[in-house]
């Protein structure tokens, strides 16, 4: 299978305008005027704990409703759904079928892109982009193994595995690197941003490593006191105050 199967032509994939996130409407978490991301670009959000970073991941993958303004996202203005298998999301708790094998979670992934929504039976595509995506997250010993046997690093990679089955447009990952080390973390980290590369999806990832962050991303959001403020950072990112 080409890596760089049904590349992705660039675009606007995610837009805010006048965006508030929070729960509480007299409390607001996250204050967002004006924010484009692109098709083929990575972007890091970071800042201190509880400010954020998960609510507005969680606002943009449709999981949170915003409290006022416009969302946008892979030409969907929410909350109606972008269109079947175009977004993929690996949360912090991972979202795992655990008495299922890492083939069936990844599966599922697969499933959700590859396929219409009412098809029974797996398709040559789907098993081809399941076996490829356990392969490139070197679980492919663990194929049939339950999810619940596998280590929490593991479980990660099977997350990220599930998620790059599904060849989304747009991926958001909420510290999808924690619990893995340092010779792991640097080959999903590869794997992830490679197929960013080769495709032109998107990657927006919540990073508490702001070094980390950098290392991978195009641009950097911290969150902090509202405001936008970009400028060019010491290292490579381009950062953008929230």
């Amino acid at each position: 299978m080409s890596e760089d199967e049904g590349q992705i032509i660039g675009g606007c994939v995610v837009s805010l305008d006048g965006v508030v996130i929070g729960y509480d409407p007299n409390n607001p978490l996250v204050r967002v005027p004006d924010l484009t991301i692109n098709y083929g670009e990575i972007v890091a959000i970071t800042g201190s704990s509880g400010v954020g970073k998960t609510t507005l991941l969680r606002t943009i993958a449709g999981l949170i409703k915003p409290i006022s303004g416009t969302l946008r996202v892979c030409d969907t203005t929410l909350p109606s759904e972008p269109p079947r298998g175009s977004v993929g999301y690996i949360p912090q708790r991972l979202g795992l079928v655990k008495h299922a094998s890492v083939r069936h979670n990844v599966m599922l992934g697969a499933r959700a892109g590859h396929t219409k929504p009412l098809s029974l039976l797996p398709s040559k595509e789907v098993m081809e982009h399941t076996s490829y995506s356990i392969e490139r997250m070197g679980l492919t010993d663990k194929t049939y193994e339950p999810i619940r046997r596998l280590s929490g690093g593991q479980q990660r990679r099977v997350a990220t595995a599930r998620t790059l089955a599904q060849a989304p447009k747009l991926i958001m990952a909420d510290e999808f690197l924690s619990e893995l080390d340092e010779e792991t973390l640097e080959s999903v980290m590869s794997e992830v941003t490679g197929y960013v590369r080769s495709s032109g999806a998107a990657l927006i990832v919540v990073e508490h490593d702001v070094s980390r962050a950098k290392s991978m991303a195009d641009r950097l959001l911290v969150i902090d006191d509202g405001r936008v403020n970009p400028f060019l950072s010491e290292i490579t990112a381009v950062e953008v105050r929230i």
